[in-house]
């Protein structure tokens, strides 16, 4: 299958286009610049220049090909412009579905498990909580794609987890915790630090997007996740013992000034379920644990 990928030079995005070129898919990825460019041709992927903005482009790259998958999200301004990220977000999945229309071809989209209500474990038919702003906004483009079904697409919604970690991360969340720990000289988590948070190797991600692309039923939600919950204050002990800071505990409005607009993830409880996924896929994550890839110490590497 011809497969367009957006976001395809990022982490992920590497890898998943490395895991449909060595499964006999042929990949179009979307690239913003030449450097992105010249990184997928290496790849052996063919180029789509253009961004999430540009939905003649997305419609045009998506009618070349047999299937999508859509992993880029226009976070270039951070918390002070999610609403519009997440808009960009809608109008991309839209104008990608136009393209397919009546296909019945898989329009594969991305989202996070932090959008599930916190507090328990949630599994792949929860819905978003909408009584939080942020978590809201973000599961709208969930509810577009599985409305999407009606036109013909054969959709499928992957929440990824908060930590997607393995070598050559240097500005997910994993490197953005250690950085900063260095800056501020301690390893912070918060309250007790029995909150819980699920993982998963980016290659063992880019493994599930190509299973799902391959056998997903229209509508359907995957979680991506290899370990279901880590408590973070194993995360917060393994990062201060490799680069020799105390490990702290601190209230969530000392936090707040810590981490700034990410103390809330930071002292979310997040566990979920991937049975369904598991079952469902066929999928048999394969690589490190989280805790595993941080003792290795290539993270703390400088």
């Amino acid at each position: 299958m011809r497969v367009f990928v957006t976001g395809a030079s990022g982490l992920i995005g590497k890898a998943v286009t490395k895991e449909l070129l060595k499964g006999g898919h042929t990949v179009l990825g979307l690239a913003r610049s030449e450097k992105a460019a010249e990184e997928l041709t290496a790849l052996g992927a063919d180029v789509q220049r253009g961004s999430l903005h540009d939905l003649d482009v997305l419609k045009e790259g998506a009618a070349a090909s047999g299937g999508v998958i859509h992993l880029a999200f226009d976070f270039a301004h951070g918390f002070a412009n999610f609403a519009q990220s997440c808009q960009t977000d809608q109008a991309a999945i839209r104008a990608m579905a136009d393209a397919l229309a009546g296909s019945n071809c898989p329009l594969i989209i991305t989202s996070v498990t932090m959008v599930l209500p916190h507090g328990r474990v949630g599994n792949e038919d929860d819905s978003h909580d909408t009584s939080s702003p942020m978590t809201a906004l973000r599961g709208e483009s969930e509810v577009l794609a599985k409305g999407l079904a009606s036109k013909g697409v054969r959709t499928a919604v992957m929440r990824l987890p908060p930590t997607c970690h393995g070598d050559g991360d240097d500005h997910m969340f994993m490197s953005t915790l250690i950085a900063t720990a260095r800056e501020k000289g301690a390893s912070v988590y918060v309250g007790d630090g029995l909150n819980h948070w699920p993982a998963v190797h980016y290659l063992d991600a880019a493994v599930a997007y190509r299973l799902a692309l391959e056998k997903t039923s229209a509508g359907s939600t995957f979680h991506i996740v290899a370990e279901e919950g880590i408590e973070v204050k194993d995360i917060a002990q393994t990062i201060g013992e490799n680069l020799g800071l105390p490990i702290e505990s601190k209230s969530m409005e000392e936090a707040q000034r810590h981490f700034g607009p990410f103390a809330s993830i930071i002292g979310a409880d997040g566990p979920v379920s991937n049975r369904k996924t598991r079952e469902e896929l066929g999928w048999n994550p394969q690589q490190c644990t989280l805790l595993a890839d941080l003792q290795d110490g290539k993270y703390f590497k400088t």
